[in-house]
C-alpha cells in the first residue's frame, strides 16, 4: 500500500530553491534509509512528506489511512528534539507516557495496556533503568532515546526519524537498527530514517533515498535504489 508519495516536488528557503525533482514513494512494510551530505535538505524531504511544509511546486500524498482501513498513525522524531533543558520538570517515564495521550483524549484516564506500551517502549530503547531520572538531567544520547520511546508509545503506522542514533554508541546504534528492523518485518510497520551511518544500517534496509547535488548547487532526490544487502556507493 502506497502510505506516502512526491511527485516533482520543488521547494526551498527565501527565493532560492534547495531541493528539486523529488519523486519518491513510501510503501506499507519498508524500512527506507534518506541519505546524502550535510546541508543536502533530508530534513526538509521528512518536512515535506509529513505535511510540516508546503513545497513551492508539485504534489505531496500523504495516505490517511492505514493498511488496516482505521486512521494512520504517524510518529516522527525530528533532529535536535532532544534539546530540553535542565529544567525540564518531568521524568521519562511521565514524558514517554504521556505519547498514550497524544493519540487520544488528554483528559482520558490511562489503562493498564498504556502502562505496559510505556514500559515496552523504555525497554526497546535501552532507558528502562532511567524511567525516574528528570528529561533536563540525561545526557544528549539519552534524551534522544526518550523521544523515541515516546514516538513508539503511540505504535504507529509509520515512523520517521531524522537521524536517531546521535549520541548512541555502535553497539547502541546496531541494537537499534535490529530492532527498527523488526518493527518492518515482524510487525508490517514502515519505517523512514535519516542516517549518516549508511555501512551500519544497510543490512536492514530495503531501499535508499539519496540526495545528491547537480551542477547548479541544487539538490535532487534520486531515484530510490533497491537494496536487499547490494548497494552502489554514495558520492
Amino acid at each position: 500500500m502506497l502510505l506516502a508519495s512526491m511527485k516533482q516536488v520543488v521547494f526551498g528557503y527565501g527565493d532560492v530553491p534547495h531541493l528539486e525533482e523529488a519523486n519518491i514513494e513510501i510503501h506499507t512494510g519498508e524500512f527506507v534509509a534518506v541519505t546524502g551530505p550535510n546541508g543536502a535538505a533530508k530534513s526538509t524531504l521528512l518536512k515535506l512528506t509529513l505535511g510540516l511544509l508546503r513545497p513551492w511546486s508539485g504534489e505531496v500524498y500523504l495516505s490517511r489511512k492505514s493498511t488496516g482501513g482505521s486512521k494512520l498513525v504517524v510518529g516522527y522524531v525530528p533532529q535536535q528534539i532532544a534539546s530540553f533543558n535542565g529544567g525540564f520538570p518531568s521524568t521519562v517515564l511521565e514524558f514517554v507516557r504521556s505519547g498514550r495521550h497524544a493519540i487520544g483524549s488528554w483528559l482520558r484516564r490511562l489503562k493498564p495496556e498504556d502502562h505496559a506500551l510505556t514500559e515496552q517502549a523504555l525497554k526497546q530503547v535501552g532507558m528502562w533503568d532511567l524511567r525516574h531520572r528528570r528529561i533536563g538531567e540525561l545526557s544528549g544520547g539519552q534524551k534522544q532515546r526518550a523521544c523515541i520511546a515516546r514516538a513508539l508509545v503511540q505504535q504507529p503506522d509509520l515512523l520517521m526519524l531524522d537521524e536517531p542514533a546521535t549520541g548512541m554508541d555502535q553497539q547502541s546504534r546496531s541494537s537499534f537498527y535490529a530492532f527498527l528492523n523488526r518493527l518492518v518485518k515482524e510487525h508490517g510497520k514502515t519505517v523512514v530514517m535519516v542516517t549518516h551511518e549508511l555501512s551500519e544500517v544497510q543490512p536492514y534496509l530495503d531501499r535508499m533515498i539519496s540526495l545528491e547535488r547537480k551542477e547548479d548547487g541544487r539538490w535532487r532526490c534520486c531515484t530510490t535504489t533497491s537494496c536487499s544487502g547490494h548497494f552502489m556507493p554514495v558520492g
